[in-house]
């Protein structure tokens, strides 16, 4: 055998060998960021194609950034954060299949959701979706299941992982198998299997749905933290941490049998711990280490030696932590298999790593971007809970149709209730500001005849006088109207406070009707856009076949439309007051005059019978 035949054996031959990395230029980073100092082993950094999510230091509670994934340079002083927290947040991680939600755990004992706009945040944000309450200590660790809707799975200091349905908001399986802290979990490529790691260096294989642990075995003699990573759907497992001497390993397992590694490796001397990244659609293991300058990556194999050192990206500032974009986020056309946002620790800046493969030509690369996941559920939690299992739904890198995700808010149980009696407190309220004490001049005798009048022909008064809310409806003019058709007698009762308050219960009561059936209509659109994904275009379909017929409803709709309505009806009102006030101010003067028009004719006759009988009597 020659030499050159025992060179050419030596290489191995991969489409992944110059795979390198290209880091952003100054204006493509996210700079002035006061990123948290927590000693915690967490990566303190998420991504989807919207939004890049950092945890900042705080002087009291906790809070992380939130920030469009185009909104790149330097950051406000300023900047609009998550505050909902009551102590510093340990992790953070975004829904798969809904790039607006994020779930974040604590040292206050709690996991909270949070619905971020498609603008980025306005302002700080105090309210959340959902707030789960099970652990009794601080929360270290959360992982979103990979093909299940709504499935979060959340690992505690006091030993416990917690599944939680958060559609229900409720938990749904509570795995107690750990005799000590978990350092780590990750899923398997369908979600029917969880790994984790704990401080007893035991690595395990458990079923998340009943917590009965598959497999278990010894893992790194070391004392620091061991992190493990699925790797896809290869029935195998990667673990990094340290041996007994302080060096840090990387061993890959079977998960069938964990009680020897299929191969241990050992990678250097340093203190930092190892987080694995693994990408299934290369089958391309990353390694970074907290307060390492750079990223080693090796290739996944489906034989001895299980790995294979390809290279490493060097960087001259060490990281803080890294978080790593989904694979329907890269730039294809870079040819970029793998893209990092890492937390520089000197310096408050999030940089984004791009890992490329070197390509000539400019189409499309198959074999680089195969079907990868897509944005999609593949199965509720019910589901998955009855024992259905599923792959991930795939979606092509070459169209990029379903790239980002356009959901509605998630709401919490019963939120469809809230609104109701937000509506139903601000409709008293504007009818208890609409009352008005109006001033009433009259003396008691007029009033008691007003009253006699009105308890005996009532009737006439029903008969003859239109109601108020008609009147209303046709504006200022129907009001006049209405003042012209009352008689002096009509007015006096009118102005009765019984009368009035009539009056206004009658217009109260309307309104009262209206708000039960705009709010009865609201349920109801919730409900049936809720259940058909459809609905809300067939409504608009449906308003314009009424627009074009002629059908169209110009009654209150919505809440603001009512108010609308409602102020202007009450201005209406006061108009009609004014006017009725006028007119009862007229009709005292002309009272008064004539009270002294007979009053003088009364003494002209006194005088006049005077001056005869003066006359009779001479």
């Amino acid at each position: 055998m020659t030499n050159s035949q025992l060179w050419f054996r030596g290489i191995r031959s991969s489409k992944f060998r110059h795979v390198y990395g290209a880091p952003a230029k100054r204006d493509r980073c996210y700079e002035n960021i006061k990123i948290t100092k927590n000693a915690h082993d967490s990566q303190f950094c998420a991504v989807n194609p919207k939004f890049v999510a950092v945890v900042t230091e705080v002087a009291g509670g906790g809070a992380f950034l939130v920030l469009p994934i185009d909104h790149t340079g330097r950051l406000d002083f300023n900047t609009s954060r998550v505050t909902g927290h009551r102590g510093p947040v340990l992790d953070i991680k975004w829904n798969p299949f809904n790039d607006n939600i994020i779930a974040s755990c604590s040292d206050d004992c709690t996991i909270k959701l949070w619905y971020i706009p498609d603008t980025g945040l306005s302002m700080h944000l105090t309210d959340w979706l959902i707030d789960l309450h099970g652990h009794k200590r601080r929360v270290g660790y959360i992982e979103w299941h990979p093909t299940a809707e709504n499935v979060l799975v959340s690992a505690g200091f006091d030993h416990l992982m917690i599944v939680w349905d958060i559609g229900r908001g409720e938990a749904m399986t509570v795995i107690d198998c750990h005799p000590d802290v978990i350092y780590s979990m990750s899923f398997n490529r369908d979600g029917s299997l969880i790994a984790t790691t704990c401080k007893d260096k035991k690595v395990r294989v458990i079923d998340p749905r009943t917590g009965a642990v598959k497999a278990e075995g010894m893992c790194h003699a070391g004392m620091k933290a061991s992190k493990v990573t699925y790797l896809g759907s290869t029935g195998r497992l990667l673990t990094t941490g340290f041996s007994r001497h302080s060096d840090r390993q990387l061993a890959v397992w079977s998960q069938e049998d964990l009680s020897e590694p299929l191969t241990v490796e050992n990678v250097d001397s340093s203190s930092g711990v190892l987080f694995p990244y693994y990408d299934h659609d290369t089958r391309i293991v990353f390694l970074a280490g907290k307060g390492d300058g750079n990223i080693r990556y090796y290739e996944v194999v489906d034989e001895a030696p299980w790995l294979h050192y390809l290279n490493q990206f060097l960087s001259g500032s060490p990281q803080r932590g890294l978080g790593f974009m989904p694979k329907r986020g890269c730039e294809v056309s870079l040819c970029e298999i793998f893209r990092f946002f890492k937390l520089h620790t000197t310096k408050g800046m999030c940089e984004p790593v791009s890992m490329i493969v070197p390509r000539k030509s400019d189409q499309f690369q198959d074999d680089l971007f195969p079907d990868t996941a897509a944005p999609v559920p593949a199965m509720t939690a019910q589901e998955w809970l009855t024992g259905k299992n599923s792959m991930p739904v795939l979606m092509s890198m070459k169209t990029g149709v379903t790239i980002r995700t356009h959901k509605p808010k998630v709401y919490k149980p019963g939120d469809n209730v809230l609104p109701i009696m937000a509506e139903n407190n601000i409709r008293k309220k504007f009818a208890f500001l609409s009352r008005e004490t109006v001033p009433d001049y009259r003396t008691v005798d007029q009033k008691a005849g007003s009253m006699d009048c009105l308890d005996a022909p009532s009737h006439i008064h029903q008969a003859t006088v239109p109601p108020v809310p008609d009147l209303l409806e046709n504006g200022t003019g129907s009001s006049r109207n209405f003042l012209q058709m009352l008689s002096p007698v009509d007015e006096k009762s009118q102005k009765t406070t019984n009368n009035q308050t009539t009056k206004f219960q009658q217009i109260q009561q309307m309104f009262s009707g209206q708000v039960n059936n705009v709010n009865h209509t609201n349920e109801n659109s919730l409900n049936y856009k809720k259940n058909s994904p459809y609905g809300e275009n067939r409504e608009k379909e449906k308003e314009k076949e009424k627009e074009a017929n002629g059908e169209v409803d110009h009654s209150p709709k919505n809440l603001y439309q009512l108010q609308r309505a409602y102020s202007q009806q009450c201005e209406d009102l006061k108009l009609l007051r004014k006017q009725v006030l006028a007119r009862d101010r007229r009709i005292q003067e002309l009272e008064q005059q004539i009270a002294q028009l007979t009053g003088a004719q009364a003494s002209h006759k006194e005088l006049s019978s005077i001056h005869s009988s003066h006359k009779i009597g001479r």
